[in-house]
């Protein structure tokens, strides 16, 4: 089934993870992405051999698969008369010029805004930058550990460690994903305004942005309340012992989130083995626990805490309040959930594996996301020179001059 941007066409000019991953989102919703990269290849490439990521030789390059998978790839020296007007013959055939080029890379490469207008009246340029396109810094680079975690504020939600040292992010990319995905989706806006009236936008996104976004109820919060960062409190001092974290026998986490606790209540203790707290005035409804929160919270420790989280699964199968246990990263490839929804579907990769990648989360139609392997270094240079009209003797003249690859 064609995704909702079948037809449309986007050439990216872009490296490492942010903007590519919102080219695969684009993918992922049916349009075709042209990557174009540099004689050397995207940097991000390079990870798996500098031994920076497991896999070495052979091994299946992840973190260029998830971002640049069903992608097309076109090796091009912009920076060569050749290379930059094959560039531009793309350029004149596309929806959507998508690139992460710092601006003064860009006027110094001929590509920035007037330049591919020039060409393409009616493109839409959608730009990903470290923290906007104005101001002091918008020709410095950034990263999502610095432009998101650091600069944002996400890394003022997470406690100190012990050493007084501030949290790292998460995981790699934790920054890049959610900025690709709101530039999809801005660009997604945008072919629609474009549709309706005929305009074609320049689209903007910052990982700075992006973090303040995600943080947005506590940004304002901390203006209003005076405050810093976000305050990490007592978890027995929670007036609704119905949401929160507790352990289990065997050292697991379940997260329970019971807003309408009195809704929940009287099933729920009885479920943990403690009916008696359904009737005991301390506990009996929501009121009371709010008084009574840190004894609550001892006595819901004491049950959870008494089986492992096996039991917990079955005792809290058809249970209809919400919960879950804190799954292990290994845990989601045997989610019926994610199983059900195709949620990790799989690709073939080059070196003949089959692998699982995640899917962008939007679907459409409840059809589950399908995805191909990432392009290799350059794989389709001359078949997109050849649409363009390239003929062979002058593909293999521009690659003896070192114009593509």
């Amino acid at each position: 089934m064609a995704g909702p941007l079948d037809g449309i066409r986007i050439i990216e000019v872009a490296s490492w993870m942010f903007i590519p991953s919102g080219g695969s989102v684009l993918v992922d919703w049916g349009a075709e992405v042209i990557k174009v990269e540099p004689m050397t290849g995207d940097p991000q490439r390079g990870l798996i051999t500098s031994g920076l990521l497991p896999g070495g030789a052979g091994g299946v390059n992840f973190m260029v698969e998830q971002p640049h998978r069903g992608k097309r790839s076109i090796g091009l020296d912009i920076s060569h008369p050749d290379g930059r007007e094959a560039l531009m013959k793309l350029v004149e055939t596309a929806d959507v010029f998508l690139t992460n080029y710092l601006p003064q890379v860009r006027r110094k490469l001929q590509i920035d805004t007037d330049d591919i207008r020039a060409r393409n009246p009616n493109i839409i340029i959608a730009r990903g930058s470290g923290a906007g396109p104005k101001g002091p810094d918008a020709e410095k680079g950034g990263y999502d550990g610095a432009s998101f975690w650091a600069r944002g504020g996400m890394g003022m939600t997470m406690p100190e460690r012990e050493d007084g040292w501030p949290s790292g992010q998460p995981t790699a990319a934790f920054g890049d994903v959610m900025g690709g995905l709101a530039t999809a989706g801005a660009i997604a806006a945008a072919l629609v305004k474009r549709e309706r009236t005929g305009e074609s936008s320049l689209v903007d996104v910052s990982l700075l942005a992006t973090a303040m976004w995600q943080l947005s109820p506590m940004v304002i919060a901390s203006k209003l309340f005076g405050f810093s960062k976000i305050p990490q409190g007592d978890r027995t001092r929670n007036p609704n012992p119905g949401v929160g974290t507790y352990r289990t026998q065997d050292g697991r986490f379940i997260a329970l989130i019971l807003l309408q606790s009195d809704k929940h209540w009287e099933d729920f203790v009885k479920r943990l083995g403690v009916p008696e707290m359904a009737t005991d005035e301390r506990f009996c409804d929501s009121a009371a626990r709010a008084q009574n929160g840190p004894e609550c919270i001892a006595k819901l420790d004491d049950a959870f805490g008494s089986q492992p989280l096996s039991y917990w699964q079955e005792a809290l199968a058809d249970f209809d309040g919400v919960w879950s246990p804190f799954q292990t990263l290994d845990e989601l490839y045997d989610d019926p959930q994610v199983i059900a929804n195709g949620y990790l579907p799989a690709m073939t990769a080059s070196n003949g594996d089959s692998v699982q990648l995640v899917a962008s989360p939007a679907q459409f139609d409840e059809v589950a996301i399908t995805v191909e392997r990432a392009p290799e270094h350059g794989e389709h240079t001359e078949l997109l020179l050849m649409d363009l009209g390239y003929d062979w003797d002058q593909i293999a003249a521009m690659k003896d001059s070192g114009a593509v690859l």
